[in-house]
């Protein structure tokens, strides 16, 4: 009867530790389950871009590359100071994109000096408008990368002031085009540029925002202070009108028209470099991109 009991008490505890073994494994797989699901949940999966060989991180916050939201395949740098700069020709300049066929187009970070847009005071670029005549025949021979300039459509349309859709005002601009080596940025660029597009995307946002705007915006770092910067783009219904972004206190960062024959204007060349630049460097204004 003993033994029988003995038995009985053994089977029980066998019983016992067969279960608590199986409840650990259980939990086990389930605390492992919940890690990998929790892991999982925490990937936030990267994209790149190809820009001189270079594959750079596409950002969705922040200072950065992005991919751009209006035209497919294009990319573009946002934000107050994203690591952009580029050295071309010995000079400082900005990356404002990637073109989907591969171009880069760049920016110089400073003004060349002040000059005309136009000294007879027309808006048609394709006239050709004498700062076009200037900075294709006279300027660009004074580049020592002149070569690795290549020759691209620039969109040059006429855009609506204050106008409040961004999608509306690109089309606008891409609807009439000068294929040519030397430019200036368009109204929408500007615009792109800048990563606060709540307060900020739009042409009747910026001007209502200005002072707000310029922060998160690289580009009017090049806006001459105290003057105003050039831009490629006419004033629609204006035929000595074209748009320009102040530097001038009160107004700064603001988005408007001037008449094309103001001498004042600070022109800031644009340009295409060919796709099949090869780059060094990280791009910071400490180690700029460098064409090898």
């Amino acid at each position: 009867m003993r033994r029988k009991q003995m038995k009985k008490q053994r089977n029980i505890v066998i019983a016992s530790l067969f279960s608590l073994l199986l409840l650990f494994t259980v939990g086990y797989a389930a605390f492992s389950t919940t890690l990998n699901i929790g892991a999982k949940g925490n990937i936030v999966e990267k994209s790149y871009a190809e820009i001189g060989g270079q594959d750079l991180e596409v950002v969705t916050t922040g200072d950065g590359l992005y991919a751009d939201s209006y035209e497919e395949g294009r990319y573009i740098y946002k934000g107050a100071n994203p690591n952009n700069y580029i050295t071309f020709s010995g000079e400082t300049w900005r990356i404002i994109s990637v073109e989907n066929d591969g171009s880069i187009k760049i920016m110089r970070s400073e003004s060349i000096g002040n000059r005309a847009w136009d000294s007879s005071n027309s808006n048609n670029w394709v006239r050709p408008a004498d700062l076009n005549t200037y900075l294709n025949e006279e300027y660009l021979p004074t580049l020592s990368d002149s070569d690795k300039v290549v020759s691209h459509n620039f969109s040059i349309g006429a855009v609506t002031y204050y106008n409040n859709d961004l999608a509306d005002q690109i089309n606008d601009e891409n609807g009439t085009t000068w294929n040519g080596e030397v430019g200036l940025i368009t109204a929408s660029e500007y615009l792109r540029a800048n990563t606060n597009t709540a307060q900020c995307e739009t042409l009747s946002l910026n001007n209502s925002n200005s002072e707000t705007c310029l922060t998160t915006n690289w580009m009017y770092n090049s806006v001459p202070s105290g003057g105003f910067m050039w831009i490629i783009s006419p004033n629609a219904g204006y035929s000595s009108n074209v748009f320009t972004v102040s530097g001038r206190s009160g107004n700064a960062g603001y988005v408007y028209g001037s008449s094309a024959s103001y001498s004042s204007g600070g022109v800031v060349p644009v340009l295409y470099l060919s796709s099949d630049i090869t780059l060094s460097g990280t791009g910071t204004s400490e180690d700029p991109y460098v064409i090898s």
